[in-house]
């Protein structure tokens, strides 16, 4: 059993609301859960729309399809229903057609309730009723949802949503085949912006210093809600240039430190990357990715930035990019971003994107033992004096104090410096000793970078190779072209600079599957591994990938090649 819901409206109609409330609904009657959304950049109007993808067992990925279609305003109906499947119903507040259960939201919020606000409710309660979801379920739902609002308001949204489920389940009929029993399954439900916050705090990070740019925004929010019970001190600075220089202020203090942002917002942060590098502090740096170029189209995914987080900075030094796959891989790689960047004292880009940051993905299991925070500052007891901060040494890595740890000097210096930290030019000596030293790192990091994902690739014709939140996808696109009699694997990335030693077999046709229209992993993988992409399945309108797009590109393609 699987059925997807698209929610539908302007914004300020409520459709997030709805969806939310939906989503844990079904959750907690034992069904996994995938939810993604796409919102137009505005604070009214346009049309947006929020997909609940609900089955017995998990696959977080978008659907594309609508079994059901809630459009609360007749325009975005008109824009969504190309997307209704076969047999599916629109549940809408007019009567457009035979697909339609009509329940007039608005007019049933304003005569009964006194007031249209509560109109998304009658919503939710009437999709409630075409799913066959016991009213029960949802009205314990909102009755959690607004403890804070007194008893009634919990009343009438109670009552609001009862109402939309018997005149939806009286229209129904034998048109609605679906049933919503309980089970005893039970799955998490989470984003990837409210789980990176926990990882953050359980890896030790007790710094922030962020400006609000959008994926990223609500990282810094959950950090400043839970500042004091995690021990984080959040800093909105003024602007994303203050944003990187606190945060490697704070870490070379001894914190570890963080900052998160959007493509334009890195973009001011490059000198600060270099700083970094440069006085060898560790600070992991969260690059939210939405399309650009300048502000493109701030509320939509891509994967545009790969490039620009491997090359961003001037100068040579080593840096680590990861990209996570789902929320629970985000965890990990968190933690992971903190203790790389503490033992090899760098600057690690955590990379995520609009859907992987605010889509909700279902799991049975959330296990966090894999990982664990280390620490690699020094003991100040075990450092002979004279203390060199930068001292030369066979890995690169030197022996790192914080300030006012023991009787050492600690300096710093955005210069060339000798192994004391103080400037220097001695060019032919210290200045590329020192360059040298630092490129030492990246022989260790690049065996300490975690190969990707090989899946059915020795058995494959066709082998998808892909980085960061397409994984989902890939994985469903092989069912797919498995259907169809193409066989198919994969090799997806989500450890991405250095790249590690990797064997790609022969004779196979790879396609690279991205969210960017320059096919930016393909570029990475032909300059390291001299691996040349003739196929490509690129997305860059802003929406997520998908399986079946997957599929259909591969299909347009490969046929025109054969009528060639």
């Amino acid at each position: 059993m699987e059925i997807n819901v698209v929610i539908t409206g302007s914004a300020g109609e409520g459709i997030q609301s709805i969806g939310a409330v939906f989503a844990e609904a079904v959750a907690s009657c034992g069904y996994a859960v995938f939810t993604w959304q796409e919102f137009e950049s505005r604070i009214r109007g346009g049309q947006s729309r929020f997909a609940l993808r609900i089955g017995e067992t998990a696959v977080n990925a978008p659907l594309e399809g609508a079994d059901i279609l809630l459009a609360l305003n007749p325009g975005a109906e008109d824009r969504y229903r190309p997307l209704l499947n076969p047999g599916g119903v629109v549940l809408s507040g007019q009567d457009s057609g035979p697909e339609s259960i009509t329940v007039p939201f608005r007019k049933v919020a304003k005569e009964a309730f006194g007031d249209v606000l509560y109109a998304n409710t009658v919503a939710a309660g009437a999709l409630a009723g075409v799913l066959g979801l016991d009213p029960g379920v949802i009205k314990a739902i909102l009755a959690k949802r607004f403890s804070d609002k007194g008893q009634e308001v919990i009343d009438k949204n109670q009552q609001a949503a009862e109402q939309g489920w018997s005149l939806a389940n009286t229209s129904c009929r034998e048109r609605c085949p679906w049933s919503l029993s309980p089970r005893s399954t039970r799955f998490m439900l989470v984003a990837g912006n409210d789980t990176l916050p926990v990882a953050a705090a359980y890896a030790g990070c007790h710094f922030i210093a962020a400006y609000p740019m959008s994926p990223s925004t609500a990282i810094i929010t959950a950090l400043s809600d839970h500042a004091r019970d995690w021990s984080i001190f959040a800093e909105q600075a003024e602007d994303e240039i203050a944003a990187i220089n606190l945060a490697i202020g704070a870490s070379y203090a001894g914190a570890r430190a963080m900052t998160a942002t959007s493509g334009g917002g890195f973009a001011l942060m490059t000198e600060g990357v270099s700083l970094a590098g440069m006085t060898e502090t560790p600070v992991v740096i969260v690059l939210a990715q939405r399309p650009g170029p300048a502000t493109g189209l701030p509320t939509r995914t891509a994967q545009g930035d790969l490039l620009f987080a491997v090359h961003g900075g001037h100068g040579d030094f080593p840096k680590v990019v990861l990209a996570p796959a789902d929320p629970r891989d985000l965890f990990h790689k968190t933690v992971r971003a903190f203790n790389l960047a503490d033992k090899y004292q760098i600057p690690v880009i955590l990379m995520t994107d609009q859907f992987l940051a605010e889509s909700q993905f279902s799991f049975t299991d959330f296990d966090i033992r894999p990982s664990a925070p280390e620490f690699h500052l020094a003991d100040p007891s075990t450092v002979p004096a004279p203390y060199r901060r930068y001292a030369l040494t066979e890995t690169g890595v030197s022996p790192r104090l914080r300030p006012g740890a023991g009787p050492h000097l600690v300096t710093a210096d955005s210069d060339e410096h000798d192994e004391e930290g103080h400037i220097t030019e001695d060019l032919k000596g210290v200045a590329a000793s020192m360059i040298e030293k630092r490129l030492r790192k990246a022989r260790a990091l690049r065996d300490a970078i975690a190969p990707p994902e090989f899946h059915n690739v020795e058995e494959a014709e066709f082998v998808l190779v892909g980085w960061g939140s397409s994984r989902a996808a890939l994985l469903e696109a092989l069912d797919l072209l498995a259907a169809d009699g193409l066989k198919a694997g994969m090799v997806h990335f989500t450890e991405v600079w250095p790249l590690p030693e990797v064997r790609f077999p022969p004779d196979k046709q790879y396609w690279v599957v991205e969210s960017n229209a320059a096919g930016q992993l393909a570029r990475l993988l032909a300059g390291e591994y001299g691996l040349p992409f003739r196929n490509h399945v690129l997305r860059y309108d802003g929406l997520p990938l998908t399986a079946e797009y997957i599929r259909r590109r591969i299909h347009d393609s490969t046929s025109r090649n054969t009528q060639a």
